[in-house]
């Protein structure tokens, strides 16, 4: 089992940063893959980035590329997102989620790839 609280979220004005983080406990985080996934209002919710288990691999939605950075310290147990140069289309909930298969590669860009996901964490960014 592996219980998740995401935390950094704000508001911010286009062209800034924030950085999430992803709490997790649980023996089992630092062999599995987490992603992040955001939903803005009245929208469903999506694929942001995902990490591999010992942050080898990354991926990332088309729309945040070359702005978001997935990171993770397994030895703190702990996911990252950092987020810069934002736009106000980032505006979202963002969540953190982590798998349950361990040690398994790939992007893993759909909700149904994992099994527990943290409450969100509120950003907005302002024009």
């Amino acid at each position: 089992q592996v219980q998740l609280v995401e935390s950094g979220g704000g508001l911010v004005q286009a062209g800034d940063s924030l950085r999430l983080s992803c709490a997790a406990s649980g023996r089992t985080f630092s062999s599995v893959t987490m992603g992040w996934f955001r939903q803005a209002p009245g929208k469903e919710r999506e694929f942001v980035a995902s990490i591999s288990w010992n942050g080898g691999s990354t991926y990332y939605a088309d729309s945040v590329k070359g702005r978001f950075t997935a990171s993770r310290d397994n030895v703190e147990n702990t996911g990252y997102l950092q987020m810069n140069s934002l736009k106000p289309e980032d505006t979202a909930v963002y969540f953190c989620a982590a798998r349950r298969i361990f040690g398994s590669a790939g992007p893993y860009v759909r909700q149904d790839d994992y099994a527990y996901w943290g409450q969100g964490t509120q950003v907005t960014v302002s024009s």
